[in-house]
């Protein structure tokens, strides 16, 4: 880092105890693109708080969030450089380190994945045990994405190859609602809202359920990391003041989100996310607001229930397994200013 850079960092810590908005005209890049796998889904809610209320600005950043199908596409776009940060699975920046292509989980956003594996109707009535699942069509938000990786460690676990079924991609939203009442798959593993609005109408059954403390346990024996902000390590050494500033922003929102009541977070929400009936969307809300992390810190037990998980789907990384301490920096949300009494 550059010495005046240096300087000014050191300077903003020593004065405030954090990094301050004061300072955004020194930022090493204020216009910046955020890639989200699916930022309709709860899975993704304290982003989208944070854009809602103002709370990038306020840090004096234009966030661009670009919108893809699922968490695959969004790891793309920040290792081809299209986007800057991701938010989504921490499973892809263990992957990514196993790979020598180092990211680092900068904020904590869901500690528990949310995740439903669940059967169309018709075909849950041929569902006795794990091993019915072969051969069906099971939808996911996009091939490779943190609900396949599910997926995948579901199958494992039960003794099953990954390729016992037949995974399809169906989208993040009115895609894979469509996918199943259409018959074009026979289950899907998927988030809410579109979990909770397949359950409403009769269309599904749920299997396994990772939306609560409770499922997370059942399937991985504690807290899973699940969505986080992450980007490169490289981009992260020399955009320090940036990449505080973002954190800045999403902290603050997850502490809203800890006293908001479910009504003031679909009011803060836009109105094409309730799908036309608000009441439902709330009712969705309720199921997944013990998912968000009420401080955006990582820490070695979820992170390692997560590398637990993906070891025990995939042969190579047991073979080398990636380093969770080179995953985590916990640094810039250690940062933030504490919360106003």
């Amino acid at each position: 880092m550059p010495f005046r850079r240096w300087l000014l960092v050191c300077s903003a810590l020593l004065w405030s105890g954090s990094w301050s908005v004061t300072h955004a005209a020194e930022l090493e890049q204020a216009s910046i693109t955020l890639a989200v796998g699916g930022q309709g889904l709860f899975y993704y809610l304290p982003v989208t708080i944070a854009q809602q209320r103002g709370y990038f600005a306020a840090e004096g950043l234009d966030v661009e969030i670009v919108d893809f199908p699922g968490g695959a596409k969004s790891l793309q776009a920040v290792v081809g450089g299209s986007a800057d940060f991701a938010a989504g699975s921490f499973e892809h920046v263990l992957r990514m380190q196993a790979k020598d292509q180092p990211m680092r989980a900068i904020t904590l956003l869901a500690r528990y994945p949310a995740m439903v594996l669940a059967l169309a109707t018709p075909a849950f009535a041929r569902y006795h045990t794990f091993t019915d699942l072969r051969g069906m069509k099971i939808g996911v938000t996009a091939p490779g994405s943190s609900t396949q990786l599910f997926l995948n460690q579901l199958l494992v676990r039960n003794g099953m190859p990954p390729d016992a079924v037949a995974v399809i991609g169906v989208g993040a939203s009115a895609g894979a609602v469509a996918a199943l009442r259409h018959g074009d798959i026979d289950g899907l593993v998927h988030l809410d809202p579109v979990i909770s609005q397949l359950e409403a109408s009769g269309d599904i059954r749920v299997i396994v359920d990772t939306r609560t403390p409770e499922g997370a346990r059942e399937v991985y024996g504690g807290t899973y990391h699940a969505a986080c902000l992450y980007a490169k390590a490289d981009f992260l050494d020399t955009h320090p003041l940036t990449t505080q500033a973002l954190v800045n922003a999403q902290v603050r929102a997850l502490r809203w989100l800890v006293h908001a009541t479910p009504a003031q977070i679909v009011d803060t929400m836009p109105p094409t996310y309730w799908g036309g009936d608000r009441a439902a969307y709330q009712a969705a809300l309720v199921k997944n607001l013990a998912i968000v992390s009420p401080d955006g810190v990582l820490d070695d037990a979820g992170a390692q229930h997560v590398l637990t998980a993906l070891m025990a789907s995939d042969p190579a990384l047991r073979a080398t397994p990636p380093k969770v301490a080179l995953a985590i920096d916990n640094s810039f949300v250690n940062r933030v200013a504490p919360a106003q009494p």
